[in-house]
């Protein structure tokens, strides 16, 4: 068998929970973080970082995708091999896209190819869920689409969720952070009957809505009671960007995984819209944001 000796991967960005789907629907969209593993000769391991927010990014044993690497090699009982590490960044961090999904992904994939794929993409997937801690941004990072995620009794169900060609994902990306640390310290530890009922119902209506692209099912769907009443007071200008969106054509708008990018669902025809009334709404509130119309990346790590 040949040696594997250098792999370049694209990892795309995520949005999470949708809504109602709280730690358990999540999709992958048209942001990407390149990452590329070279072999060396000797030695331990190099890091370097270019792109938006490169100077933020460590670069010893504490990066993330490097964790990820040497995690995989561990799970096979081999010791990782010296390589150098490249890291081009194009989704932001903190910022609830995803971007800590793509250094996981990153790093058990090129494990995985530099070590002639010991492992199916099943355990990859296993692996990644249990660095994340859940599965809404690893797996539709790993396998591109909106995914769905179970547990079963033996592991983990993944549901690929149709997702309607007119339905336009509109992201609002501030200029401050939010840690999910913080995001998740705000939320209640028991919720009652009827918000439970509420996110199922809701949950059930999405996965239709995004099917079928049915905008009053999407407008209804989006709603949620498990965690982003509490999270909104994390972050400043949400009523007025919400209520921008809305008035502009979107089906509606959600917190985009724990915070604090907003993402707002649109037919093709208002996301200009939609983007615009977004972008000048959090303006007005004296926040600077970047404002996205994407597209659903099909295709996950390559």
């Amino acid at each position: 068998m040949s040696i594997v000796t250098s792999v370049t991967l694209n990892v795309p960005g995520t949005t999470a929970n949708l809504g109602p789907g709280f730690d358990c629907i999540g999709a992958a969209l048209t942001i990407y973080n390149q990452f590329n593993f070279t072999r060396l000769e000797a030695g331990g391991f190099i890091i370097h970082v270019t792109g938006a927010e490169a100077e933020r990014v460590q670069t010893d044993e504490s990066n993330l995708l490097y964790q990820a690497f040497v995690k995989l090699y561990q799970y096979i009982d081999q010791t990782p091999p010296p390589v150098k590490i490249e890291i081009n960044l194009g989704v932001p961090l903190s910022r609830g896209l995803g971007s800590s999904a793509t250094a996981i992904v990153g790093g058990l994939v090129a494990g995985n190819q530099l070590a002639g794929e010991p492992l199916s993409q099943t355990q990859v997937m296993e692996l990644a869920i249990a660095m994340e801690g859940h599965p809404d941004n690893v797996v539709p990072a790993l396998l591109g689409g909106c995914r769905l995620a179970a547990t079963s009794q033996t592991g983990w169900e993944i549901c690929d969720v149709p997702w309607h060609s007119d339905i336009v994902p509109v992201v609002a990306i501030p200029d401050f952070e939010l840690s999910t640390a913080e995001a998740r310290r705000v939320l209640p530890t028991e919720f009652s009957r009827a918000d439970a009922i509420f996110n199922t119902a809701h949950l059930g209506l999405l996965l239709r809505g995004l099917e079928t692209g049915k905008g009053q099912w999407l407008k209804a769907a989006l709603q949620d009671k498990l965690h982003q009443p509490y999270r909104q007071a994390l972050i400043p200008g949400y009523d007025a960007v919400n209520a921008a969106a809305v008035a502009a054509g979107a089906y509606g708008m959600v917190i985009s995984g724990a915070g604090p990018t907003l993402l707002a669902l649109a037919d093709v025809s208002h996301a200009p819209a939609v983007e615009a009334a977004m972008s000048t709404a959090w303006k007005e509130t004296g926040i600077n944001a970047v404002v996205r119309s994407l597209c659903l990346d099909t295709q996950g790590a390559i």
